[in-house]
C-alpha cells in the first residue's frame, strides 16, 4: 500500500499563525498571534518569543535565585518585561521569593494577561499577592526608582546584541548597567537573557563593576544556544 504522501506532508507543514490583536504604542507595533496551541508576540515586525518552550525564561529565574548569597530571607524580585508570562509564573512558583515585580512598557501585553488569552497562563501569578505590574518604562525605572531589590532578571530584548527598539540599546550601555547596578542591594544579582552568548556583554559586565561574571546555556533545537548572563554586585 503506498504511503498517503499528501496527509504526511500536510502533517508537516507548521500552522498558519492567526493574528488576534494588533496595536500601535509609543514604541511602535506590538501584534498576538495564535499559532497552533501556542501564543507569539511580535514587536516592530520582529519575532520577540512564544509559548513553545520557555526553560531559559524559567533558568533565567531560578539562576538569580541560586546565586543569591545563602541565607538571604524573601529577596525581592524585579522582573523586566512581562513578555508571554512564563518568568513570572515561575517566580511566584517559588516560595523564597518575597517581592516580585514586574515591569512592562506595553500595556497591550499588560492586557493580554489580564483580560486577554494570556490569562491562562499568567492568570495565577498576577493574582499572587506578592506579584505588582509597573506599566513604565524599564529604562525609566532603573534610573528614578530609589528602592534596591535582591535580584533583577531582564528579558526585553533579543539580547544585548539584538535589541527591539534603539532605545533599549541604552540598557546595555555603561550608563545602562550602572543603573543596574545602583538598583541591586549588596550582593545582589543580575540576569539577562540572550538569545545568543556575547562575550563582549560579560566584559561590558566587569567593566561596569559586576563580579562573578558567567554564562549559562539552554540548549535548542537548531542553532545557538539561548543564555542567560550573570553578575553580582559585590557585598
Amino acid at each position: 500500500m503506498e504511503p498517503d504522501t499528501q496527509t504526511y506532508t500536510c502533517a508537516m507543514i507548521p500552522p498558519a499563525p492567526v493574528t488576534l490583536d494588533r496595536r500601535e504604542g509609543p514604541f511602535g507595533e506590538v501584534v498576538l498571534r495564535e499559532r497552533g496551541r501556542h501564543f507569539e508576540i511580535i514587536a516592530n515586525g520582529c519575532f520577540l518569543m512564544d509559548t513553545s518552550d520557555g526553560r531559559s525564561e524559567r533558568l533565567l529565574i531560578d539562576a538569580a535565585l541560586g546565586a543569591l548569597p545563602a541565607g538571604r530571607s524573601g529577596p525581592s524580585l524585579l522582573i523586566g518585561g512581562l513578555g508571554v508570562g512564563f518568568s513570572l509564573v515561575r517566580a511566584a512558583e517559588e516560595e523564597r521569593w518575597g517581592r516580585i515585580v514586574v515591569v512592562e512598557r506595553e500595556q497591550a501585553i499588560v492586557d493580554w494577561h489580564r483580560q486577554g488569552p494570556l490569562d491562562r497562563i499568567s492568570g495565577a501569578a498576577l493574582a499572587d499577592p506578592r506579584t505588582q505590574v509597573l506599566h513604565t518604562d524599564l529604562i525609566v525605572h532603573l534610573r528614578t526608582a530609589t528602592e534596591r531589590y535582591d535580584a533583577l532578571c531582564l528579558d526585553i530584548d533579543n539580547g544585548p546584541d539584538w535589541t527591539v527598539t534603539d532605545d533599549n540599546g541604552s540598557l546595555y550601555s555603561p550608563t545602562g548597567l550602572a543603573h543596574c547596578h545602583d538598583r541591586l542591594t549588596p550582593g545582589g544579582v543580575l540576569a539577562v537573557w540572550s538569545a545568543q552568548p556575547s562575550p563582549a556583554f560579560e566584559q561590558a559586565l566587569r567593566n561596569a563593576g559586576f563580579t562573578g561574571v558567567r554564562t549559562e546555556e539552554v540548549a535548542v533545537a537548531r542553532g545557538v544556544p539561548d543564555v542567560v548572563h550573570l553578575a553580582s554586585r559585590g557585598a
